[in-house]
């Protein structure tokens, strides 16, 4: 066997490996490295010695929190010092969902505490990219300890305020209500909402992981309450005039209706009720219908209730007196190819009998005596065509057109109410002119402690006249002896006016009663409208005359207002006479 030779193979033999490196490279290498620490040397140094605040910041950034101290919202109260509104204590549940390391059963105690599903409360604590998530807003005490009690990492409490409504549905057209961040949304929380908000304060502090608050950093900002808003509603009385309400619509089978009751004296608006209502410590599905303040942003023709201002006008004008004589046989009166009627026939009337039986043709007649120029500028002084200065959110105009463009037939058919549109706290205010002696105050939501100065628009004499004609029309003989109060003399005059539905009349009735009690010495406006009445009934005085009746009466009797007519008893026909529409 052939024998073979060992031969060593040294490690240096590989040519790979015999290649030399620069003797430079490591020198480059070495001074990169010192280099780089020296780098960070200089950092720390210029960080620690010239960038402590900067350290400051980031390490608050991961631990600090701004605490918001929450301002009680002002009160609402009524005028004799009833809470209409207030803010109760509450808690806002939020977590940091990086801090958050609650087990499965006790997310489930956590929700059901909330009323969140599983599954939501799940997704919220999901969204790490957010430093604060709300679970739950406006918690009440007692829930909020239960939370507490159960001490999960990274969930938190805060204190805030919930509003609450003593009154509930009864005020809520006049109120409004707050949002779950405490600002107004409707009513005097948002016309009012500066002043009930107050100011928040704050407080920075620092926290550990688990959310307890360690220490102060910064000093505290105090928080400053709201203040409180007196209004100038009787929550007595507005109790009484929602009822009414209520029990008026329900009867009527309407679909809606609003009535408002303002002081005589003061012009302070002492009730305002709508129907349909809402509760509004129940806010979360508010829209639509049940919101609407019908009294100051509804429009409606107001029909037969405008009568007495185009009396009052002739009489300021000295184109007729209280006895003038006015032909209205046999009933009609046509004006260009237009014809207009009454309800009833009546033969010749004076003008008191023409508010009286409330004739469209002996009122259209007058009319036409005056120019248009004239009567559009007393309904402008009358407040028609303007939005009311309430101070209140959605009050509106209604419309009186440009007298230039008016036709004879306008300005007779709106002589009784027709081609123009009102509120009701519109007609009420004007009404003043009547109750007031001729004068017009500027309305008030909030109580008054003087009284304003009033606006003359007629002659004392000419007020006197026309309440005595509002007299007669509210009286056996009228159309609306519904109207009429046992022990107290009653003025006023009912409304009728189909409604208007994409430009055309439709077979539907807006009814309506404005009058003021008692007559010797006038203490009340009361206006009344009921929204298609869907019953056998839809004249103003079977349908709104009855309301102001019941509402005057009670209001006279929670006023103590001396009756005037004592011992008089109430005359109502078997058969009442219908107003002309």
């Amino acid at each position: 066997m052939a024998r073979v030779s060992a031969r060593t193979v040294g490690y240096g033999a590989n040519p790979l490996l015999q290649v030399r490196m620069p003797a430079y490279r490591s020198g480059v290498m070495l001074a990169l490295i010192a280099f780089a620490f020296m780098a960070l040397a200089v950092r720390a140094v210029y960080l620690q010695a010239f960038s402590d605040d900067y350290l400051r910041e980031q390490g608050e950034s991961r631990y600090g929190r701004t605490l918001i101290l929450p301002a009680s919202r002002g009160k609402i109260l009524d005028r004799n010092g009833n809470v209409l509104a207030a803010s109760l204590p509450a808690y806002a549940v939020w977590a940091d969902p990086d801090q958050t390391e609650a087990k499965a059963d006790e997310l489930r105690q956590l929700g059901k505490l909330l009323d969140l599903k599983p599954s939501t409360l799940r997704g919220k604590l999901k969204d790490t990219e957010r430093r604060l998530v709300y679970l739950r807003r406006q918690l009440d005490p007692v829930v909020a300890d239960k939370v507490r009690a159960l001490k999960l990492p990274g969930i938190n409490l805060e204190r805030e305020y919930k509003r609450h409504y003593p009154e509930g549905e009864t005020v809520a057209h006049i109120v409004g209500f707050t949002n779950v961040d405490d600002l107004g949304q409707e009513g005097v929380e948002l016309a009012r909402n500066r002043q009930l908000a107050g100011q928040t304060g704050s407080r920075r502090v620092i926290k550990d992981r688990l959310g307890r608050v360690i220490e102060d950093v910064r000093a505290v900002r105090e928080p400053h309450d709201g203040s409180d808003i007196v209004l100038s509603i009787d929550a007595k009385m507005q109790f009484l005039a929602f009822d009414a309400l209520r029990d008026a619509v329900l009867e009527n089978k309407a679909k809606a209706g609003a009535v408002v009751v303002l002081d005589v004296r003061t012009g302070e608006i002492l009730a305002l009720a709508n129907w349909p209502t809402y509760n509004p410590n129940q806010r979360s599905r508010l829209s639509g219908a049940q919101l609407r303040n019908r009294v100051i942003t509804d429009t409606f023709e107001p029909g037969s209730t405008m009568k007495p201002f185009t009396a009052a006008l002739a009489l300021e004008l000295g184109k007729a007196k209280p006895l003038t004589v006015f032909q209205t046989a046999p009933g009609r009166l046509t004006i260009g190819s237009a014809t207009i009627g009454d309800a009833h026939p009546h033969g010749a009337l004076t003008l008191e009998e023409v508010i009286e039986k409330s004739s469209n043709v002996g009122i259209a007649k007058l009319s036409l005596e005056m120019q248009p120029k004239e009567t559009w500028e007393f309904y402008a002084a009358l407040g028609f065509g303007q939005v009311p200065q309430l101070g209140f959110p959605g009050a509106v105009a209604g419309r009186v057109r440009p007298y230039r463009s008016w036709r004879p037939i306008e300005q007779a058919t709106m002589s009784y109410g027709h081609g123009m549109s009102v509120s009701l706290i519109q007609i009420a205010r004007a009404y003043l002119a009547f109750a007031h002696d001729g004068e017009l105050l500027p309305l008030s939501i909030t109580r008054r402690d003087e009284v304003p100065a009033g606006v003359r628009v007629i002659s004392k004499e000419t007020s006197a006249a026309v309440r005595r004609m509002l007299e007669m029309a509210a009286g056996p003989n009228g159309t609306a002896p519904r109207a009429q109060i046992a022990g107290y003399r009653v003025a006023g005059k009912t409304g009728t006016a189909l409604k208007i539905e994409n430009g055309k009349y439709v077979k539907k009735y807006v009814a309506s009663f404005v009058g003021f009690a008692p007559v010797s010495a006038p203490r009340i406006i009361v206006a009344a409208m009921i929204d298609e009445p869907g019953g056998a009934r839809h004249y103003g005085g079977e349908v709104a005359a009855p309301l102001f009746a019941r509402v005057t009466g009670e209001a006279m009797r929670a006023l103590q207002v001396e009756p005037d007519a004592p011992g008089v008893a109430v005359v109502i026909p078997t058969t009442v006479l219908e107003e002309s529409m």
